[in-house]
């Protein structure tokens, strides 16, 4: 089958499993044998491979390395972020997965086969493992952005920022799809207050102590791999890497949409998180405080994306599977709000406009 496609259009997994096929012929000798996995909301797909002796491996398509400009860039030396970010990781100590085969000119890689455990369902059958668990989790993260508070040059981490722009955007999609799509927009009279604030939180926010943010940091996004010493935390969707507020991590750990804690388990990962940062992140006993405002701030904007995101996906990818997640996501947004609100006018007043807006999700 040709794998060449029309600019307009991205190749299929279908469409270039022969390609697949001539890559583990090359690489392990085998024939291929492949059942597709489940995947998320990305575009990317997934398919275990049973290679010789039963040994497994993971085959991961992603349909944009198959666009011309994507091969071009390939013939041209170029890498994929997902392996120069993964290179990047490990070579910092970061436990992410293994790389077994490439072909990234057809969209193609074959990685380490790390299980079905996310997280997210390790604690579905194991729930007395989480405080443990989150609390590697927080440690490990602590200790990534510490070893990677200096990138090498040239690095695509460093090349993307959280700036103004993008989480301005961010909020703006939850208003067109948390708000407007579901027949809730506004009052007219909200609107202006509504940009003001908007404009000055994504500010707020891209002026936070910054540095490396994985971007989506959470419990499907973390294997649980058993091991002799314990169970490892492997890292995976970390291809979107960039620079951005210390604490964002932190919130799509912690404030997963996929997970609910109360308040207590939260401060105390964030003690632990402070903790295990301490030594080169500046994070003194005085300044943990500032540290848990961080937090809510972030929370408000990464939620409201989060919230508009599901639908969005709903709307515009056909996939109503998040919508379950929209509530529970607006409430992490206003228990941010209502811890904030006393000492924060901006936070005060989005509150109330939230509570007009969303009656039945933020109850007065």
């Amino acid at each position: 089958m040709s794998v060449v496609s029309p600019s307009l259009h991205q190749p299929s997994a279908e469409a270039s499993e022969d390609k697949l096929a001539d890559l583990v012929r090359r690489s392990f000798g085998a024939d291929l044998t492949l059942a597709a996995m489940p995947g998320g909301a990305s575009t990317r797909r997934y398919f275990r491979l049973t290679l010789n002796g039963g040994k497994t491996a993971v085959a991961m398509f992603v349909p944009e390395g198959g666009r011309p400009e994507e091969v071009q860039k390939a013939h041209d030396g170029a890498r994929w972020p997902f392996l120069e970010v993964r290179d990047l990781l490990a070579e910092h100590g970061v436990d992410v997965p293994d790389v077994l085969a490439e072909d990234t000119a057809h969209g193609w890689l074959v990685i380490e086969d790390l299980g079905d455990e996310t997280l997210a369902n390790w604690l579905l059958k194991n729930p007395g493992d989480r405080e443990g668990l989150y609390r590697k989790a927080v440690c490990d993260l602590a200790r990534a952005q510490n070893e990677l508070a200096s990138l090498p040059e040239g690095c695509v981490v460093a090349s993307r920022t959280f700036d103004f722009d993008l989480l301005r955007w961010e909020i703006e999609h939850f208003k067109e799809w948390g708000l407007d799509a579901r027949d809730k927009p506004l009052a007219a009279a909200d609107l202006a207050a509504w940009s003001r604030i908007a404009d000055r939180l994504a500010r707020r926010v891209a002026e936070l102590p910054s540095g490396f943010v994985h971007r989506d940091y959470q419990s499907r996004n973390i294997m649980v791999v058993p091991d002799g010493d314990g169970p490892r935390l492997v890292w995976i969707d970390f291809q979107d890497a960039l620079l951005g507020p210390r604490v964002y991590d932190l919130v799509a750990l912690l404030n997963d949409s996929y997970q609910s804690f109360d308040r207590a388990f939260v401060e105390a990962r964030l003690a632990e998180y402070a903790d295990a940062a301490a030594l080169s992140r500046g994070f003194s006993k005085e300044s943990r405080g500032r540290l848990q405002s961080e937090f809510d701030l972030v929370t408000v904007q990464r939620k409201l994306k989060d919230a508009g995101r599901f639908v969005f996906i709903d709307r515009q990818k056909g996939n109503p599977s998040f919508l379950k997640f929209v509530t529970p996501t607006i409430a992490k947004v206003a228990g941010a709000l209502e811890r904030l609100a006393p000492h924060d006018p901006d936070m005060a007043e989005l509150r109330e406009i939230l509570k007009r807006t969303l009656p039945d999700e933020i109850p007065g």
